[in-house]
Parts: C-alpha cells; sequence; structure tokens
C-alpha cells in the first residue's frame, strides 16, 4: 500500500492533546458528537462518542477506504470497468440505477458513492474488489479491527439497515481519518458540489451541503435511515489544520449539518497547527581529524505542533548539542537534540543532525594539517 502522504505526514512531530477532550459547543444536538484533528488524530472534543448507533451510509468511508487502498497500491485502476451484478442493482435506497450487466469505471462509481451515495456502485465495487459483498464485508471488519475501531460490527458495505450492524462517532472519527491521511485524492470527489454521469445524461448533487457553504469544507459522507436517523463525518480545512467532526443519531438533517458546523467552528477557533523554529541559531560542531573543521547541524525534520491559541506565546526550545565529534562522520548522524516545550512542558524533541558527511583524514591530510598548524604558529 503506498504511503506517499504518510511519509510526508510524518516529517511532523505534533503536541499531544490536553489530557481530556474539551466538552461540546452548546449549539450540538446531536446525543453523540466527536471532533477530531487530522494529522495528530486528537480529540479536541466530544460526548457520548463510544456509544453505538446505526451509522447508515457514512458506512461507505470504510468502503471508499479499502478501494482507495486498493488503487493505492496498483491492485485497482481507475480506468478498470466494473460490471453490475443482479445483487449489485437490487439495493434500493440511495442508487444511480445502475442496470444488469452495465460497465461504469472505477473513477465513476466512486464518483456516485462519494456524492449521491449510490449503493449499487458501493456493492459492485465490493464484488469486483472481493468478489461477493460478504467477503469485501469480512474485510471491512478487518481493517476495522487493524485501525482499533473497538464498537464497530459492519453487516454490509452500504449501511442500508441491517441487525447488528453497530459503530460510533468515535470509530467513524478513526475511519474518516485514515481515509483523508492516507489517501487525499479521496478529495477530488468529496469537494464535488455537482457533477454528471453518463455521458452528461445523469445529474450529481452532493448529500452533504457543508461543500457548497462551509469555508474550507473537504468531505466527507452523510448518512440517514429512519432507524440511524441523521449522521456526518464532515471534513474541513483551514491554515494547513484539517478537523473531522462526526455527528449520530441528530433528529434532522438540519441538526446534523448545524452540529457539524458548531464542532469545526470550535476547534478552527480554538486550534492551530503551529510551526517550531529554534530559539537561537544552531552553532556548528567541531570536527575532529575531518577533512573539514566543523559540521553545521540540521533538524532532522520539520516541526510543528497542534496548539491551542491561547498557549500560542508559550513554545519554547532547549538544545543540547555535542561540542565536538570525531571523524568520519556520516550523513545523518546524531549531533544532538531540540526539545519542544509548551508551558514548561516537553512534548517532543527533534534530532539535530549531520546533513551531509566528513571522511576522517588519512595519514598525508593529517601530516599536511600538522605542518600548518607549525607553520601558523611560526608566524
Amino acid at each position: 500500500m503506498k504511503r506517499t502522504t504518510a511519509l510526508a505526514l510524518a516529517l511532523l512531530c505534533l503536541l499531544s492533546a490536553p489530557a481530556y477532550a474539551a466538552p461540546l459547543p452548546a449549539e450540538i444536538s446531536a446525543p453523540s458528537a466527536i471532533l477530531m484533528e487530522k494529522t495528530t488524530g486528537k480529540v479536541l472534543c466530544e460526548q457520548d462518542a463510544e456509544a453505538q448507533y446505526e451509522p447508515a451510509s457514512v458506512t461507505k468511508v470504510m468502503t471508499l477506504l479499502l478501494v482507495m487502498e486498493a488503487i493505492d497500491s496498483g491492485a485497482l485502476g481507475w480506468d478498470d470497468m466494473v460490471t453490475a451484478s443482479p445483487h449489485a442493482i437490487s439495493m434500493g435506497g440511495s442508487q444511480i440505477w445502475l442496470k444488469e450487466n452495465e460497465q461504469m469505471t472505477v473513477r465513476d462509481m466512486v464518483k456516485a458513492v462519494t456524492v449521491v451515495s449510490a449503493n449499487d456502485c458501493a456493492v459492485a465495487l465490493a464484488e469486483h474488489l472481493a468478489g461477493s459483498e460478504p467477503a469485501f464485508v469480512d474485510r471491512m471488519n478487518e481493517r476495522a479491527r487493524e485501525l482499533g475501531m473497538k464498537r464497530t460490527t459492519f453487516v454490509n458495505c452500504t449501511g442500508l439497515p441491517a441487525q447488528g450492524h453497530l459503530t460510533c462517532a468515535h470509530d467513524i472519527a478513526l475511519m474518516s481519518r485514515e481515509l483523508i491521511l492516507n489517501h487525499p485524492s479521496i478529495r477530488e470527489f468529496t469537494t464535488i458540489w455537482m457533477d454528471t454521469l453518463r455521458d452528461g445524461t445523469f445529474q450529481l448533487s452532493n448529500t452533504n451541503r457543508l461543500i457548497f457553504y462551509y469555508e474550507g469544507a473537504t468531505g466527507l459522507k452523510t448518512g440517514f435511515t429512519d432507524t440511524a436517523l441523521y449522521c456526518l463525518s464532515a471534513t474541513a480545512e483551514r491554515d494547513g489544520m484539517e478537523l473531522i467532526a462526526v455527528v449520530m443519531h441528530a433528529p434532522t438533517s438540519n441538526d446534523r449539518f448545524d452540529s457539524c458546523k458548531a464542532l469545526l467552528n470550535y476547534g478552527f477557533a480554538n486550534y492551530a497547527i503551529t510551526p517550531v523554529y529554534p530559539d537561537q541559531a544552531i552553532p556548528p560542531v567541531e570536527v575532529l581529524l575531518g577533512e573539514r573543521d566543523t559540521v553545521q547541524p540540521v533538524t532532522a525534520r520539520e516541526c510543528s505542533i497542534l496548539l491551542e491559541k491561547s498557549k500560542a506565546g508559550t513554545v519554547t526550545t532547549q538544545m543540547e548539542l555535542s561540542p565536538q565529534v570525531e571523524a568520519p562522520v556520516e550523513a545523518g548522524q546524531k549531533l544532538g537534540e531540540l526539545k519542544v516545550l509548551v508551558d514548561g512542558r516537553q512534548v517532543d524533541a527533534i534530532d539535530l543532525i549531520a546533513p551531509q558527511e566528513v571522511p576522517r583524514l588519512g595519514i598525508g591530510g593529517i601530516f599536511k594539517r600538522f605542518l600548518n598548524t607549525l607553520f601558523l604558529q611560526g608566524e
């Protein structure tokens, strides 16, 4: 599985959230809700986030995750053709009314699942990947366990009502994070407001209206059935920080959108991803018996922290650096450490490393340097 974005994000060092999550903003009417920051996975606020409910079509976040993992690993191609089976076209609910044996590209089916929550396309993709929907559901549950989704059991890949098909807001946030963190190309589809399929003859309009009116909205998935009520996993990004807001069992459609909007507003108002730099210039380190006299340390990675905006002025750094090192020095060799503190509490440490190698002097080089030293002393 390709993890290009994950590797890039691994360059960040990030501050742990407080030991407890704040209570929900008062505007939230849904009984279960959570707000999570994408890069760290830290929970910023929550309420009854472990309570189990039916997720309705928010289930399709996991369906899309498995499809995107297959695409990014090369096991599935965007232009591969998927054939609709009798089982796929029998789903009912939200659909694009596939006909039996109708073929459509993976790209168009992902678009249909993401934008209009097409149950027929979700099942067709599941069957194409795993051979049958039950086999695909086994993969869904296995992936859920790998992600630590302890309160989740999937029975189908659509979210249509089924006994025992349950999850919780926290688990939805976990799988939503995995999807947007490691498969950012899904945003191509989750940010579509209106589009078409079948050469422009079939209109699509996103079920997630936050895409239309909420600044920075990036997705993700709505859900509704008579028993699940109104569910939503909503994502949005501002100033380099992406948040995941999940609500379950909201009484009305307006409640789910208003609740997620309030969660996102709270997060953007109170938190920020803040870059961290050394408080002072990093001095060079002396190299003994090296072809160069010194090596200039650099930080091993960029550093940013998830920070409460009220603590913006409390970030400090402390540097620990070897005064000298003996050659040969390898590229990437650790020379010291930069500690990051917030309010005097250490939250991370970044290695200070040599950016390039410094070879050791040979016998001739040592002798030449000895003679140069004698000559300079003679002056």
